[in-house]
Parts: C-alpha cells; sequence; structure tokens
C-alpha cells in the first residue's frame, strides 16, 4: 500500500486543516495509508521521508531549517514525489531558495487579490494529467509566480485581469499547473486554491487527484 505524508500548517488564511482533511479523502479514495502532521519536525528524519511515497506540504509562509530542506530534497530526489497546490507548496519558505529550487517556482503576486475571476486555459496534449479537461473558470487569487524554465506547463491564465504595474509589459500567460523531476522524483504544483472550496471544484479536485497519483513513487510489485 502506497504511503503519504501530509503536512499541514503555517498561515491560517489558507484553511490548511480544511485542505488536508480534502486532500486525505482524494488519497484515501485511492487507497493510500495516509499520515497527517501539523509539524514541521515531520521533515527531521530522511530515512522515514525516504521510505514514503507522497510528500504533500500545505504550509504557507512558514520557516524551514537547512536540515529539515535536506531532509525533504533528498528524499524527493531519491524518487519521493512531492505535490501541492498554491501557497502551501509555492509561497511556503519564502528564504529556502532550495526549497523553491525544487518546486519550480514560487509566488510574488496576486493582482486583485481574492475574488478574481478568471479562465485557467489547459494545454492540450501536454500531458495525460489533463487529458478531457476543458479550461474553466475560477473565482480566486489569480497567482502571479517566479517559475523555474525547466518546468512542464500543463495549463495557464493570462494576465493582466486586474491592472496595475505589471500591465505595462502587455499580455503574460502565466503557469497554473506544471510538473518537473528532482532526481528521481517527480513534482506536481497546481496554484489554484487560496481556500479549499476553490480546490472541491471539480475541476481542480481532479486534477490533483491525477497530480498526487502521477507523483506517487513507482514501487516494484
Amino acid at each position: 500500500m502506497r504511503k503519504a505524508l501530509i503536512v499541514y500548517g503555517g498561515w491560517k488564511g489558507h484553511q490548511p486543516d480544511q485542505l488536508a482533511a480534502l486532500f486525505k479523502s482524494i488519497l484515501d479514495d485511492e487507497g493510500f495509508t495516509v499520515e497527517m502532521s501539523q509539524t514541521l519536525e515531520s521533515f527531521n528524519d530522511e530515512a522515514a521521508l525516504k521510505e514514503l511515497d507522497l510528500i504533500i506540504p500545505i504550509w504557507t509562509m512558514g520557516e524551514l531549517t537547512s536540515e529539515q530542506c535536506s531532509a525533504v530534497t533528498n528524499a524527493v530526489a531519491s524518487g519521493v514525489g512531492i505535490a501541492g497546490n498554491h501557497g502551501g507548496m509555492c509561497d511556503a519558505f519564502r528564504n529556502n531558495v532550495e526549497w523553491q529550487f525544487m518546486t519550480g517556482g514560487n509566488w510574488v503576486a496576486h493582482p486583485g487579490n481574492d475574488g478574481v475571476e478568471y479562465t485557467v486555459h489547459i494545454k492540450k496534449g501536454s500531458s495525460p494529467l489533463v487529458e478531457g479537461i476543458e479550461d474553466f473558470t475560477v473565482k480566486s487569487e489569480q497567482y502571479y509566480l517566479h517559475v523555474d524554465p525547466a518546468v512542464e506547463v500543463l495549463a495557464t491564465t493570462r494576465f493582466p485581469i486586474v491592472d496595475g504595474p505589471h500591465a505595462a509589459n502587455g499580455v503574460v500567460d502565466m503557469p497554473v499547473i506544471w510538473t518537473k523531476r528532482w532526481g528521481a522524483g517527480k513534482v506536481f504544483y497546481c496554484s489554484l486554491g487560496h481556500h479549499a472550496d476553490v480546490m472541491e471544484q471539480a475541476e481542480c479536485r481532479e486534477i490533483m487527484r491525477r497530480g498526487f497519483l502521477w507523483a506517487a513513487k513507482e514501487r516494484s510489485k
């Protein structure tokens, strides 16, 4: 049976408790054994992390020690998958560039804040992870990220919708969903989900389900 660790906490505005419960329910349905943790000390034991199939961080604006970061990045490089969404993964540890290097990007702005209505454009043919999913609309924060050029982009959103200094650059198609490799490990990220109810939207839930399954380490039978 596949094993997953969900580590949740940090800034409460992103509803980590509700999101952790939602992600656990998805993994339960897929037959995972899920460990839930509300402490970053769960990242202290590299050997234990390497026994997992999947790590899901839900921890906005935290502080990670260099030892904890090394344990996670080494575990992923060994083949453990990592998957997450919104600020819980790509606004998690702002001062830790190694984390950002592994995850493939970092949040820098959300023009208009919460309640912006925008379209997620699926990049057709980019991956089986988004096959059969059509473009859809969300009403949430629209994340502007600094993104690693190595990522494989599966969906985008178009800026600007809300005016601001960034609009002087013209139209920008910003990645929303991507995958990346980190050593033998697989990285999956989706920028949607300021609040947990966004991830309950059918398209978002299905995308996360597929992302979890894709990222999880494939064990020999």
